[in-house]
C-alpha cells in the first residue's frame, strides 16, 4: 500500500532532555566495552580455557575497538596471574654451536648474570696473583729443579760412559748424536774414519750403536719425565687455583642449589677455567706490524662465561601481554645477530635476541592477522610452534642459500602462549575454509558487532564514552545537546533508527573535530552547533566528486530529467562509495519494447558490465511479468533495458523496481513522471524488498532536484521496509515538512504506479481481465497485440512454406 512518509519516520531524534546530565563532566568515564556481549563472552571463554588449540580470532569491522578491548581485558587478567620465569642462554662447553637454555625464577636472570660477571672479574684478578705468589713459585721451582737434576744425571752418566769408550755426545740440527773421538779429544772426521782398519771401524760401529741406543733410551725417559712434570705442573696450577678461588664457585652453587641446570653449568665452568688457566695469566702485548692487520694472537675471550639474559621478567607485575605490531619472522621468533670484524661475520650465544613469542611465554600475544599473513614465513612458523609446543630460533633463509653456512642452533624453549589474532571477518572465513590446520589451532571465534541497540542505557554509555575520550585527549566537555547530536550521528552510521554504530573510531574522530570548531568559536563547552559544523566541514572536505557530478548534471552533460513525463524512462538511485565518503547518484534507466521472441535483453549483461546479483534481478523481473501478464497467453516480446551513461560495472538488485516501471511504461505507452526517483528490490510476486544506502539515495536525488528548484512535485519512492533505516539530513527533512519534497513508501510494486503515472493499477477481475482505463489493462492490451502480431507472422510463414 502506498503511503506518504510522516515526519516521525524521517529521523529519530535524541532529545537532550532524555540525557540525565548537563555536560559530560557530570558523568563518570566508560570502564567497559559497550554492545559486544557475544564477543566478550567468547573472549572470556577463550582466555579461560587452558587447552591446546583454543587460541582466539577476533573478527569485526575496523574501528569497532577490537584491539583496545582485548588489550584492556588481557592487562586486567594478567595482573592476577603469576610472573613467568626468566630465560637465559649460556655457553655449551661440549658443543659451542648449540647454546643451552636455563630457566630461573623471575628477576633471578639478571642476578645470575651479575654473579657470573663478578666471578670472572674476580678470577681475572686473583688467578694471576696465585701464579705470582712465593708459595706457588717455590713449589713450581722445586718441581722444575727436580726434573732438571734427573735430566742432568741421565745425560751426565751417559756422557761419562761414552767418554770411557772414546765417544762423545754432539748436538746437531736433528738432535743429540754419539760420535767417536781421537785420543786428543777431538771428534773423528769422516776421512780419518775411512782410513781406519776395517776391524777398528767395525768395533767403533758396534760401540757407537750401543751408545746410540742408550742415548735414545735416555731421551725417551727424559720425555716421559717432561710429560710427568707437565702433569704435575697442571695439577699444581689446578690445586693452587681451587684453593684460592674454588670457594667462589661453591658459593654460587650453594646460592642456586635448587636449580640443577645451573649446578651442571657451574661445574662445566669450573672445569673450563681449570683447562684454560693460561687465559687468566698476564698476556704480553703484541702490536701488529701494520695498523690494518690483525694481531698475530687474539686476546683471550671470557664471553663464554657470560650470561645472556634472553627473557627478563623482573619488572613484570603479572603474566606478560605482548602486542606485536610488526610480526616479521624474526620479530616473532627471535634472531641470532652477527657482528662484522675484518670482513668476517661472527656470532656467539650472547647475540641471541628474543622475539615476541619468547617475551609472551606463559602469557598472551596479540597479532594483527593480515600483518601476520603479509610477512613471509611468519604464519606457517607460528602454526608449527603451536603444534610442536616449542619455540625455535632458526635461520629461516638458510634453505635458500647456495652455500651452507655454520650458525648457532639455540636450544628450543617450551611454548605456552595464548595467541590472539585480530582481523576482518573476510580473512577469518578465508582461513577457516582454506586452511585445515587453522581450524584446529584457532578454535575460539570472538565476533564483534558493528552496531548495537539504541536504548536509554546505551545512549548514556555513548555519553560516558565521550567523557572518556575527553579525559584521554584533553578535549573540552560536551553539552548534552552535543551528545544528542553524536547519538543521532551514531544511528546514521548504523543505518538504523533503533541502532547505534559500534565503530567508535569514527565517533572519536568526530569528537576531536567538534572540539576544534568549538575552540575556533571560543566555546568553553562543545555545543550541538559545533558538532553540526564538524559534520558539515567533514562532508565538504570529501564531497568533491559528488559536486562534480551535480555540476555535470546541471550543465546537461549527464542527462537527468526532474520535470515532465516520459514513456519507458525512469530515475533510478544508486550509491557511490569512495571509501571515506558515500553519496547517492541518480541514474536514468530506459526501456524499449517491440515485437519479437528474444524476451528481456539486459544490455549491461550482453556487454559483461552486469554483476551476478543484477542478472538475477533481471530474471526475477522476467518471472514477475510472466506470472502477472502471461496467464492466458505467452509473453511474446523483445525488450531492452539499460542504465544510460553508465561507463562502469553495475551490481546489486536495488534498481529492480525502477526497471519494472520503465519496462511496463514502454509496453503500455503510458509515460512516467520524471520528478520522482525509485529504489527497491523485488521478488517474483512483486513484493518490494529493502535495500541499502536509502538515506544517501534520497539525498542524492534531492540534490539533483534542488539544482532546478523544488516545486512540491518532486520526491522519492522507497521500500516500506526501509523506513526504519531513515536518518535523513536536516535540509531534506525541512523540504519534506514544507511540502517541497515528498517521500513515499511502497510494499508492492503496484503501489507506486499511481504516483508515477496518475493511473490506477487495476485489480485482476474474475474473467481474467483488468478494468478498462487502468494501467494493467494498458499493459495487458499491448502484450496481447504483440502476441497476436507474432502469431499472424508465424501463420503467414507457415502458409508460404505449404
Amino acid at each position: 500500500m502506498l503511503r506518504k512518509v510522516s515526519k516521525e519516520e524521517l529521523y529519530k531524534c535524541c532529545e537532550p532532555t532524555d540525557l540525565p546530565f548537563i555536560t559530560t563532566d557530570d558523568i563518570p568515564p566508560l570502564k567497559e566495552t559497550v554492545g559486544q556481549k557475544r564477543a566478550l563472552s567468547a573472549l572470556t571463554f577463550g582466555l579461560g580455557i587452558d587447552s591446546h588449540g583454543f587460541n582466539i580470532y577476533i573478527l569485526g569491522e575496523s574501528g569497532t575497538g577490537k584491539m583496545t578491548t582485548i588489550k584492556t581485558i588481557l592487562e586486567e587478567k594478567a595482573k592476577n596471574e603469576p610472573v613467568p620465569n626468566d630465560w637465559c642462554y649460556v655457553y655449551n662447553f661440549k658443543n659451542a654451536d648449540m647454546p643451552h637454555a636455563i630457566s630461573l625464577p623471575p628477576g633471578t636472570g639478571i642476578a645470575f648474570q651479575k654473579d657470573m660477571n663478578e666471578l670472572v672479574t674476580a678470577l681475572r684478578q686473583e688467578i694471576p696473583k696465585i701464579f705470582d705468589s712465593k708459595e706457588y713459585e717455590k713449589q713450581r721451582t722445586k718441581l722444575i729443579e727436580d726434573f732438571q737434576q734427573k735430566q742432568k744425571k741421565y745425560f751426565t752418566d751417559l756422557e761419562a760412559e761414552a767418554k770411557e769408550k772414546d765417544f762423545t755426545m754432539k748436538k746437531t740440527v736433528s738432535g743429540l748424536i754419539i760420535v767417536p773421538v781421537k785420543k786428543t779429544g777431538e771428534a773423528l772426521s769422516e776421512e780419518e774414519y775411512e782410513d781406519l782398519d776395517p776391524k777398528v771401524k767395525k768395533n767403533i760401529d758396534a760401540i757407537g750403536k750401543e751408545l746410540q741406543e742408550k742415548l735414545d733410551d735416555v731421551i725417551r725417559i727424559v720425555r716421559e719425565e717432561e710429560k710427568k712434570i707437565k702433569e704435575l705442573m697442571t695439577q699444581l696450577e689446578r690445586q693452587a687455583t681451587l684453593s684460592s678461588v674454588g670457594h667462589r664457585i661453591d658459593e654460587l652453587k650453594n646460592k642456586y642449589k635448587d636449580n640443577p641446570q645451573i649446578l651442571n653449568y657451574l661445574e662445566e665452568v669450573k672445569e673450563d677455567i681449570l683447562e684454560h688457566l693460561d687465559d687468566f695469566k698476564p698476556q704480553e702485548e703484541q702490536s701488529p706490524g701494520l695498523p690494518f692487520m690483525r694481531p698475530s694472537k687474539a686476546e683471550p675471550s671470557f664471553v663464554r662465561y657470560s650470561i645472556n639474559v634472553f627473557v627478563n621478567n623482573s619488572e613484570l607485575k603479572g603474566a606478560p601481554v605482548v602486542i606485536e605490531s610488526n610480526p616479521t619472522y624474526y620479530n616473532l621468533f627471535g634472531r641470532v645477530e652477527h657482528k662484522v670484524q675484518y670482513g668476517i661475520a661472527t656470532t656467539d650465544f650472547s647475540m641471541i635476541k628474543a622475539g615476541s613469542l619468547q617475551m609472551a611465554n606463559n602469557g598472551y600475544l596479540v597479532v594483527d592477522a593480515l600483518d601476520l599473513l603479509k610477512n613471509i614465513f611468519s604464519y606457517d612458523a607460528l602454526k608449527r610452534t603451536i603444534k610442536d609446543k616449542v619455540i625455535k630460533i632458526e635461520d629461516v633463509w638458510e634453505q635458500y642459500r647456495l652455500i651452507s653456512t655454520v650458525t648457532l642452533k639455540p636450544e628450543a624453549l617450551p611454548f605456552n602462549v595464548k595467541i590472539v589474532l585480530v582481523g576482518s571477518p573476510r580473512l577469518y572465513y578465508l582461513l577457516y575454509s582454506l586452511d585445515e590446520e587453522y581450524r584446529e589451532l584457532f578454535k575460539v571465534k570472538a565476533d564483534y558487532e558493528n552496531r548495537m541497540d539504541r536504548t536509554p542505557e546505551t545512549m548514556l554509555k555513548y555519553a560516558s564514552f565521550i567523557k572518556t575520550k575527553c579525559d584521554e585527549r584533553g578535549i573540552q566537555p560536551f553539552a548534552r545537546d552535543a551528545v544528542a547530536k553524536i547519538v543521532e550521528y551514531g544511528s546514521r552510521l548504523a543505518g538504523h533508527q533503533n541502532k547505534l554504530s559500534a565503530k567508535f573510531s569514527e565517533i572519536a574522530d568526530l569528537l576531536r573535530e567538534a572540539d576544534y570548531w568549538a575552540k575556533i568559536s571560543k566555546h568553553s563547552v562543545v555545543a550541538a552547533e559545533d558538532v553540526d559544523k564538524a559534520l558539515e566541514e567533514k562532508t565538504y572536505r570529501s564531497n568533491k566528486v559528488e559536486q562534480k557530478i551535480l555540476e555535470a548534471t546541471q550543465e546537461g552533460t549527464i542527462l537527468m530529467d526532474t520535470e515532465g513525463a516520459v514513456t519507458g524512462q525512469v530515475n533510478g538511485l544508486a550509491v557511490l562509495d569512495l571509501g571515506d565518503y558515500r553519496f547517492g547518484v541518480p541514474s536514468r534507466i530506459t526501456a524499449r519494447t517491440y515485437a519479437g521472441r528474444a524476451g528481456i535483453v539486459n544490455i549491461e549483461r550482453e556487454i559483461k558490465m552486469s554483476g551476478k546479483i543484477h542478472e538475477k534481478a533481471i530474471l526475477i523481473l522476467t518471472a514477475y511479468l510472466g506470472g502477472k501478464y502471461a496467464i492466458k497467453q505467452s509473453l511474446s516480446l523483445t525488450a531492452s533495458l539499460t542504465f544510460e551513461q553508465l561507463y562502469g560495472g553495475i551490481e546489486g538488485d536495488s534498481a529492480t523496481c525502477a526497471e519494472v516501471y520503465a519496462l511496463l511504461s514502454s509496453i503500455s505507452g503510458v509515460p512516467l513522471k520524471q520528478s520522482y526517483a525509485i529504489t527497491g528490490s523485488m521478488n517474483q510476486h512483486g513484493q518490494v524488498q529493502p535495500i541499502g544506502g536509502v538515506n544517501e539515495k534520497i539525498e542524492g536525488f534531492f540534490g539533483v532536484c534542488k539544482l532546478n528548484g523544488l516545486n512540491g512535485g518532486h520526491g522519492a519512492i522507497v521500500p516500506k521496509r526501509n523506513l526504519m533505516n531513515l536518518m535523513l539530513k536536516k535540509e531534506v527533512i525541512d523540504a519534506v515538512l514544507s511540502g517541497q519534497f515528498n517521500i513515499y513508501a511502497i510494499d508492492n510494486i503496484e503501489d507506486g504506479i499511481e504516483v508515477l503515472t496518475g493511473m490506477q493499477p487495476g485489480e485482476l477481475q474474475s474473467d481474467g481481465a483488468y478494468p478498462e482505463g487502468t494501467f494493467n489493462f494498458m499493459v495487458a492490451k499491448r502484450l496481447k497485440e504483440l502476441s497476436e502480431a507474432l502469431k499472424a507472422e508465424k501463420k503467414e510463414e507457415n502458409n508460404k512454406k505449404e
